[in-house]
């Protein structure tokens, strides 16, 4: 995995905060799910699209699957960009989303977030509303 920001859609700079360390002096492995989280929710906000207003509207995004790699730790006082790309398979959004040192730019961790969007009543929908809503981001037919 190489820093190449030109490929993603998205960057957001985030520190580390000492509560987030364990008992090694690095950030807790769960922590970095936060952080992923926290940048597709930043994302979809910079899009116009406040992730409060999405179950209110009927359009809740659910985690379906999740894969994550981890490279190198971060400490206390580290800065991370953490970057994101999109696709779409079918009802499935593919967050494609890596974690980046700000000094040095070494990775630190690449994750693949699989969405699907449900209804109120459970059932997955195809998401047109949220496709709709980021187009410019899949290739067009």
């Amino acid at each position: 995995m190489e820093k190449n920001l030109d490929k993603y859609f998205f960057t957001l700079e985030i520190a580390v905060r000492d509560y987030e360390l364990d008992s090694e002096g690095i950030v807790n492995n769960a922590i970095y799910l936060h952080y992923l989280e926290h940048t597709r929710h930043a994302f979809v906000k910079q899009e116009g699209i406040p992730f409060g207003s999405m179950t209110s509207e009927g359009l809740i995004p659910v985690v379906r699957r999740m894969t994550i790699d981890y490279f190198t730790p971060l400490r206390s006082g580290d800065v991370m960009l953490s970057c994101l790309w999109i696709e779409r398979e079918g009802a499935r959004f593919i967050f494609h989303q890596d974690i980046f040192k700000k000094e040095g730019g070494g990775p630190v961790v690449s994750a693949t977030v699989t969405i699907v969007c449900m209804e109120r009543n459970g059932r997955i929908n195809r998401g047109d509303d949220l496709v709709a809503r980021l187009s410019k981001y899949f290739d067009q037919p």
